[in-house]
């Protein structure tokens, strides 16, 4: 049975690149973000994933990611998802379009056995899509994480630039021990900036793997913690990948 670490809302959502008003599918989407509020917190994370999906469970890949921003005020992290316009010397105006809103979850940190695993069971949209699949958004998973030493060599061309890696608390960095990648406990390495995790696909059965409870609510869009928790504006981001799962 695996002991819970940590729980709480597990939202994830994608920006359209620069100049794209309606996504189509992968190739149009610049960012991809998990954003993660703790339950007894009032903290918010914002995640980027590297290749913009998530890890392939059947195949047990192996996907990059590192936390972004973090912030006790979720409206600093949603203004950032808003629309941006914005000059270039060489192409002149450009225009990002606003993130739109592609699955709402409840998430819990775990350990089991000698891993920890970020599992999440998705309340929005009822029924995954073509968005939940192309971004591999399941109904339901777990994910073995690890969390990545700042002060070890990652090799070349790979992680982030040293300026942008975590200034962990002593309490923190003496938990790595030498090592390059760690267990993700406590869950308190991804309140920092630039710390670096990687995800493993595991299970699609993530609460009989684990043998925990995630209890999901039956949610609505009208009742969505998008809008109640994030904050985020219906009239600004487009909903259909969280409602029907469609591209927009």
């Amino acid at each position: 049975m695996g002991a819970e670490l940590e729980r709480g809302h597990l939202f994830f959502c994608y920006r359209p690149r620069v100049d794209v008003q309606r996504a189509t599918g992968l190739l149009d989407v610049q960012r991809f973000y998990m954003i993660m509020k703790p339950d007894g917190k009032r903290l918010f994370r914002r995640i980027i994933m590297g290749r913009k999906r998530l890890p392939d469970l059947a195949a047990h890949e192996r996907e990059w990611a590192f936390v972004d921003r973090v912030s006790p005020d979720p409206v600093e992290l949603e203004d950032e998802l808003d629309p941006r316009s914005y000059r270039t010397r060489t192409r002149g105006p450009r225009v990002a379009a606003p993130a739109r809103p592609a699955g709402e979850s409840v998430y819990m940190i775990a350990r089991h056995a000698t891993h920890t695993h970020l599992a999440y069971v998705l309340e929005l949209p009822n029924s995954p899509g073509p968005v939940q699949r192309d971004l591999r958004i399941t109904d339901e998973a777990s994910f073995v994480v690890t969390v990545r030493n700042p002060d070890a060599d990652p090799g070349p061309r790979a992680g982030l630039p040293p300026a942008r890696r975590p200034d962990y608390p002593e309490t923190l960095s003496a938990e790595f021990t030498g090592r390059r990648f760690i267990e993700l406990d406590p869950p308190e390495f991804l309140d920092y900036p630039g710390t670096e995790i990687v995800l493993v696909g595991a299970t699609h059965d993530a609460e009989r793997e684990l043998g925990v409870r995630l209890r999901p609510q039956h949610r609505t869009p009208d009742s969505a913690a998008f809008f109640s928790e994030l904050g985020m504006e219906r009239d600004v981001h487009p909903l259909a990948p969280l409602t029907s799962g469609e591209w927009e």
